[in-house]
Parts: structure tokens; sequence; C-alpha cells
């Protein structure tokens, strides 16, 4: 039980060149801080005594406290964290590490897959409440501010159990020459590439193998391709390799972005299991992507492995918790014969 929550706003994220190869809309800046305002007024609602708030260059967070009128409801005390702010996914990272450290019960993200990517793999066993504000948004749900705020809050304070309302998420591990390279939470694209270039990926023409965790034919993104090949949900404990040839014009359909459809090529599919490496020797330089986007360089002749995982982050489901409490508001009622 914690009456700490984090609040986690990338204002990077909905802002990538998308925008200009797609139809992926702009999220902006007063939107994030209208959300965080919200989210802000929720966790007050339920009792949230501390809410920790990572710092930005757009000052997201103290916007969206200065917006809230104290004595009007109840809300938390914002704590904006200390550090020097980079501008890049690290300080995602660093901030969920400090809250951590403080004892936050809950974590509160905005932004996409990118985002919850980088708050992952500081936030440890602390579950996330991830709101969609970026492009690719599998992990992502969308949700209005309060709601989540409520949501967050009753799970850090344990008025709900958080294995009944949270799951984990798979993950993918990456190595390369048998060393450790990096993790992804949803895909991950080995593209044929002499440079990284624009980190987002929206197109098939370079993209020769793909891992995920999971296939839903309502995704948008890389996982819209595995989709063709069948259904892989959250609670599915395996993921799928595939790989793809040259560009087709007849093969089944997937959504890389918002209004981007292309047709696919698979040559080849294949389930993953956990802890079963696959392995692959690149013929020629490559670019690694990481839920979408662009992250490595791979040299020619690089051996790399990607290996599923089923211990990722925890990652609430706002529906199910504020169903949860409800009930348990209703149990209340019926044991004191109210009803």
């Amino acid at each position: 039980m914690s009456k700490i929550v984090g609040i986690i706003a990338n204002p990077a994220a909905g802002k990538d060149i998308r925008r200009l190869v797609a139809q992926a809309a702009t999220v902006a800046d007063h939107a994030k801080v209208s959300i965080v305002a919200q989210a802000l007024a929720g966790l007050g609602a339920v009792g949230i005594e501390r809410a920790l708030i990572m710092p930005d260059l757009q000052q997201l967070g103290n916007k969206a406290s200065q917006r809230l009128q104290r004595g009007q409801q109840r809300l938390p005390e914002v704590d904006v964290l200390d550090g020097a702010v980079k501008g890049t996914a690290l300080d995602s990272t660093h901030a969920a590490q400090e809250m951590r450290i403080r004892g936050a019960g809950a974590i509160i993200v905005l932004g996409g897959d990118g985002t919850a990517r980088a708050v992952s793999k500081g936030a440890g066993e602390v579950p996330l409440l991830c709101v969609s504000t970026g492009t690719n948004n599998v992990l992502p749900v969308f949700v209005e501010g309060t709601i989540a705020g409520m949501a967050a809050g009753v799970v850090a304070l344990g008025l709900v159990a958080r294995d009944a309302v949270a799951c984990r998420s798979k993950w993918l591990g990456v190595a390369v020459d048998g060393r450790e390279l990096d993790l992804a939470l949803v895909d991950v694209g080995l593209l044929k590439s002499q440079f990284v270039g624009a980190a987002a990926v929206w197109s098939m023409a370079s993209l020769r193998h793909l891992w995920v965790t999971r296939a839903e034919a309502h995704s948008v993104g890389l996982t819209s391709i595995a989709a063709t090949q069948g259904i892989i949900g959250p609670r599915d404990p395996w993921g799928r390799w595939v790989t793809l040839g040259t560009r087709s014009e007849t093969g089944p359909l997937a959504v890389l972005a918002p209004g981007l459809v292309e047709p696919t090529n698979i040559t080849a599919s294949h389930e993953l299991w956990k802890e079963r490496p696959s392995a692959v020797e690149l013929t020629e330089p490559g670019a690694l992507a990481l839920d979408g986007e662009r992250e490595h360089m791979l040299r020619a002749g690089a051996h790399l492995q990607v290996t599923l995982h089923l211990d990722g982050p925890w990652l609430i489901d706002p529906q199910a918790a504020m169903r949860a409490w409800a009930e348990l508001g209703l149990q209340q009622l019926n044991d004191r014969g109210d009803r």
C-alpha cells in the first residue's frame, strides 16, 4: 500500500515523422497538460497524498499543477523531481527509478510503446498505467485522465488487488554476439539499412525480420504484420517471429501507422516460446528497431538473438481497476445492510 503515485509524461510522444508520411495526429503539449491535471484530480479523489512528476523541458507537470485550484477539490501534493533533463528516453527511465525508490505504488505513463519501454527499465515491480499519447499504442490505452488517476490510485492504495486488475507484459531480450544489448516490450524489427536515420519505422520496404510479444488485428504498427498469421493476446504465453521478403502487392494488409496500410509478404512464420532464443546472422549491415523505433546499428556478420520472456512490467487495466473498485463499494454497502 502506498499513498504516492508517479506521473511520467513524455513531451516528445506523438510528434514523430509519421505525422508527415501518414495520417497520425499530433498530441499537443496542452493536451498532455490537461491529461496530467485530470489525473491529479483523480488521484486526490481516491486518497493519494503525493504525486511525483517527471521534470521535462516543456514543464508539463508544473503547468498541470498550476491549473488546479486547491480548496475546491481534494488534491495530492505535487513534487516535480529534481535532476538534469536531457530530452531523451533516459529522462523517463531515471524518473521511474526515482519514483520506485521513493515508494510509488503505481506510475501513470503518457506516451506510446517507446515511452512505456523506457519507463519499464526503471520501474521494476511498480505497476504502470499507460495512457495513449503516442503513435504506436499497443500497450497504452485510450482513457480519460481522471479515470486513469483514480484507477492508478486504487491500485497504489491496495483498495483493489494488483493481480486482479493488472497483468505482466511479455518482453523480448536482444543479444548481439552473445552480449545483452537491449529489450523491447512489443516488437523487435531487423531492417536492411546503412544508418539509423529517422527513428520511427513506417514502411515494410527494408524490414527483413520481425519478433513480437503480441499480435492483434486492431493494433496499429509493426505487430499488425504478425497479426496476419494469427492473433496473439497479451496473456498468451508465446510470441511470433516472421521473416519478410520483397514488397508484395497482394499479401494480407497491415496497418503500419494511422492512415497507412500496406500489403505484407511474409515468407516464414514461427512461434516464440519462453526462454527459447531465435537467431539470425546478418549478411549485410542492418538497423535494429525496438517498439517501432530504430535504436541500434548492426554490422554484417553480427549474430543476433531474440528471446521471449514473460516477466515484464505490470500493466494496469483501468477499466478492470474501476470495475473492481465499484464492486468493492457495492459489497461494502451490502455488508452494512444499506441496500
